[in-house]
C-alpha cells in the first residue's frame, strides 16, 4: 500500500471531522484549502474558516483563495505535489485543471446524501423535507456536473423522529469522515471501485432561501414539523404575528379538528401553545422573537405572550 500525500478542500463545520480524522492517519496532509476569513458573529469580526481554525492550530500548510479557478492559485498548489485531493464541503466549483493537478489525477468529494438523491447545497434540509426516513453519505469522484461522479462507497443512517437538520448535520460529518477514510485506504491499497450513478433518479436539493423556511398552516401539521426541523437552527421557520416575525424552532404535531382558521394560536390551561393547521394542531415547543433569545414556549409565553384567539400569518 502507497502513502498518498493528501490536498484537503473544505470550509465549514461539517468538514472540520473528516480533516481531524485524515491528520490522525497514515497519509499527510500537505496542504488545506479553504475560503478566506470572513466576517462572522453579531460583531462581523473577521475570522477564520472552521476548517482554516484546524489547519493553523496543527501547522499545515494553508491556501485560502479567492477562486480556485485561476492560474495563480493552480501555481500556488502544484509545490505541494498532492496525490489526491479529497473535498468536502468546500464551497466553490473546482475547474478541470484543478481536479486533475493530483499525481493520481482526480478528487474524491464526500457528499451528504445517498446520491443520486439529492444532489446540490442543502441536502440534509431537502432530505427531511422529503419526510425520507433514511439518509447518509456518498463518497464520490468529482467532476464537473454537480454531485455527478461515479461512487466509491455509501454508508447510510436512520433520520430520527423529530430530527433537525442541525442534529443530523453533526451524525452525517462524523459518518463523512469515516467513509472518507475508507475510500482513500481502497485507493491507497488499488481496491477502490467505482459504480456510474443512475442520473434517471437524480432529485435536487438547492441551497435553502428565506421563502423555504415560510410557514403555511394550510398544509397538514405534519408537513409543518417537518419544515420547522429542516429549518433548525438555521435560518428558522417562520410565520407572521401581526407585523413581527415568529420563528419556531421545534415543534410537534397532534391530531384533530375544530373550526379555528387555519392559523389561530390556542393557549391550553397549562400553558402550552397550539396552532390550527389545515390538518391537526402544530405544537411548538421553542420559539424566538427577532433580536431574541429562542426560549421553551412557557417561558416564552411569560415575557411577550401570544394570545389566545391571535392569528399568524404568511408574508404572502
Amino acid at each position: 500500500m502507497r502513502s498518498l500525500r493528501l490536498a484537503f478542500f473544505g470550509t465549514p463545520e461539517f468538514a472540520a471531522p473528516t480533516l481531524e480524522s485524515l491528520q490522525e492517519g497514515p497519509h499527510p496532509v500537505v496542504v488545506v484549502v479553504t475560503q478566506p476569513d470572513r466576517r462572522r458573529g453579531r460583531g462581523k469580526k473577521l475570522s477564520p474558516s472552521p476548517v482554516a481554525e484546524i489547519a493553523l492550530a496543527t501547522g499545515t500548510p494553508l491556501l485560502r483563495p479567492e477562486s480556485v479557478s485561476t492560474t495563480e492559485f493552480a501555481e500556488e498548489l502544484r509545490p505541494f505535489e498532492p496525490d489526491l485531493g479529497v473535498v468536502v464541503a468546500f464551497g466553490q466549483f473546482i475547474p478541470k485543471r484543478i481536479r486533475e493537478l493530483p499525481s493520481l489525477g482526480y478528487m474524491i468529494n464526500g457528499h451528504a446524501s445517498l446520491l443520486p438523491r439529492f444532489r446540490g447545497a442543502a441536502p440534509i434540509a431537502h432530505t427531511i423535507l422529503s419526510g425520507d426516513t433514511e439518509t447518509g453519505v456518498s463518497v464520490m469522484r468529482l467532476e464537473r456536473e454537480m454531485d455527478a461522479g461515479p461512487v466509491a462507497a455509501m454508508r447510510s443512517i436512520a433520520i430520527g423522529v423529530g430530527e433537525t437538520t442541525g442534529s443530523l448535520t453533526e451524525r452525517l460529518a462524523r459518518l463523512t469522515a469515516d467513509a472518507i477514510a475508507d475510500v482513500v485506504e481502497e485507493i491507497a491499497g488499488d481496491r477502490v471501485a467505482w459504480t456510474p450513478q443512475d442520473d434517471s433518479l437524480a432529485t435536487l436539493a438547492p441551497k435553502i432561501e428565506r421563502e423555504d423556511a415560510r410557514l403555511n398552516f394550510a398544509e397538514p401539521a405534519t408537513a409543518l414539523v417537518r419544515r420547522v426541523c429542516a429549518m433548525a437552527p438555521k435560518p428558522g421557520a417562520f410565520a407572521m404575528e401581526g407585523d413581527q416575525t415568529l420563528r419556531i424552532l421545534a415543534a410537534e404535531a397532534i391530531p384533530g379538528s375544530g373550526d379555528d382558521a387555519p392559523g389561530t394560536a390556542r393557549i391550553e390551561d397549562d400553558g402550552s401553545l397550539r396552532i390550527a393547521t389545515g390538518d391537526g394542531w402544530l405544537v411548538p415547543r421553542v420559539l424566538q422573537r427577532p433580536g431574541g433569545r429562542a426560549l421553551d414556549v412557557r417561558d416564552f409565553q411569560r415575557g411577550r405572550p401570544i394570545s389566545d384567539g391571535a392569528r399568524l400569518w404568511n408574508e404572502h
